[in-house]
Parts: structure tokens; sequence; C-alpha cells
């Protein structure tokens, strides 16, 4: 009985202490919390800057306008102004236009932008040698008051209408009742059924924005057609 019970002491490991935990190595990692989240990207586009407005003179207008027009230089303003380019960009150009126009015009412009009408540049026609509209034709140039304002480098009048040429105006030509036409570059167009951006059609939305406004189009008159032009008469 003794050797039995000696077995059974051997046999048995006898009971070790209860382990601690070892602290936490100054090494090993602390729980932390999650990062915040990254701030947010700023826009890529940046909302389009105020038209700007600014009275003009007889200098500034050079050879666009002539002593005698039924529009003195201090009636008239430069507004510049957002426009979207052929190659999808905002950009700002200047147009000349009658006072009582230049809110009408620049609410105008907006909402052609927001059409996404796309218009080649935007110059006043004094940039062009004596400010001769065929040559700011032939450079699809838009401009405004050619007429209303200044003279007519082609005949050498003014008229009384508020006139404003707008959009690539090579897209859309002037075409008389013998089938000439200008600017002189622009025979392609000569057929409307092209749908190239900027060509204007019958019932376009860039044509609806001026005339819900109660301007004229010349792509409406019998003879000339004159696809380039919008006018609205003097009140």
């Amino acid at each position: 009985m003794t050797a039995a019970g000696v077995a059974l002491v051997q046999c048995t490991a006898a009971p070790q202490p209860p382990s601690t935990p070892s602290p936490p190595s100054a090494a090993s990692p602390s729980p932390t919390a999650p990062p915040p989240p990254p701030p947010a990207s700023p826009s890529t586009t940046a909302p389009p800057a105020p038209a700007n407005v600014a009275p003009v003179t007889a200098a500034e207008l050079g050879e666009s306008w002539r002593p005698g027009c039924p529009v003195e230089p201090a009636q008239l303003r430069r507004v510049e102004i957002n426009y979207l380019g052929l190659d999808g960009h905002t950009r700002r150009g200047e147009l000349i236009v009658h006072q009582d126009l230049v809110a009408e015009v620049i609410e105008i412009f907006g909402q052609l932008r927001q059409l996404r009408y796309p218009i080649d540049k935007m110059r006043t026609v004094d940039h062009y040698p004596r400010a001769d509209d065929e040559l700011s034709m032939e450079d699809n140039n838009t401009s405004a008051s050619t007429a209303e304002t200044s003279q007519e480098p082609a005949d050498g009048h003014c008229t009384p209408t508020a006139e404003l040429s707008i959009s690539t105006r090579v897209l859309n030509p002037y075409i008389d009742d013998t089938g000439a036409f200008q600017p002189k570059n622009a025979a392609p167009y000569l057929d409307r059924n092209l749908t190239d951006p900027g060509l204007l059609h019958d019932g376009d939305a860039a044509v609806r924005v001026f005339t819900d406004h109660g301007w004229r189009w010349g792509g409406y008159w019998r003879t000339p057609k004159d696809y380039q032009h919008f006018e609205r008469q003097n009140q």
C-alpha cells in the first residue's frame, strides 16, 4: 500500500501557481481610433465669374464708331462675359451693347452657356483692321452692335436697331436672294441640313433663347437669310 501511494505521488505533477499576464510591451502597438476620412476634393469646375460692365469712349471704339451714328458712345457699354468655347472650355469674351440691353444680353448668354451652345470667339470688331465686319465674320467671331452703334465698313451707314451677330459666323452665313453669301469662307455651310456644333436651325433651343426675349432671327427671313443675325428694335 505504501509503494502504491508513492507511485501516485511520483505520477502526479505538483500544482503550478497561476500565471499572471505579462505587462504590455512598450513596442506593442496600442489600439487607436480609425483615421478621419480625407477631406473632400475641391470641385474642379469653378462657378462662372459674373459679367463685368464698363462704359466705353469713342477712342476705345476706334473705327467701329463714327460721329452721326444714332447711338452715342455714352449710351454704350462693354460687357465682359463667359461663354462656352468650341473646345468645351469656358472662355471670356467682350461685346459692345446698348446700355438698355445689358441685363438682357447677360441673361441670354447665361442661358446659352447653360445649353452648352458653343461659340468660337467673342471680341469687339475694333480688333480687326478698319473694324471690317467681313474680317470678323471670316474669323468666326461673335460680335454685337456693328450696325446699331457703329459705322458699317461696307456701306458707311448706321441703322437704328439693336443688332447682335452671334455664333460661329462661318457656320451661320448671310445669304442674299442671288445666292451670294458672307463671309466668303462659309460655302460648306450653305447646306443647312448639317448638324455641326454651333450651327443654328429653326426651332433650336439657342434660337428660342433670343426669340423668347423678343429678338428676331434672320434665319426666319425669306430673303436675305441671315443665320448669324439676331436683332431687337429699340424701344
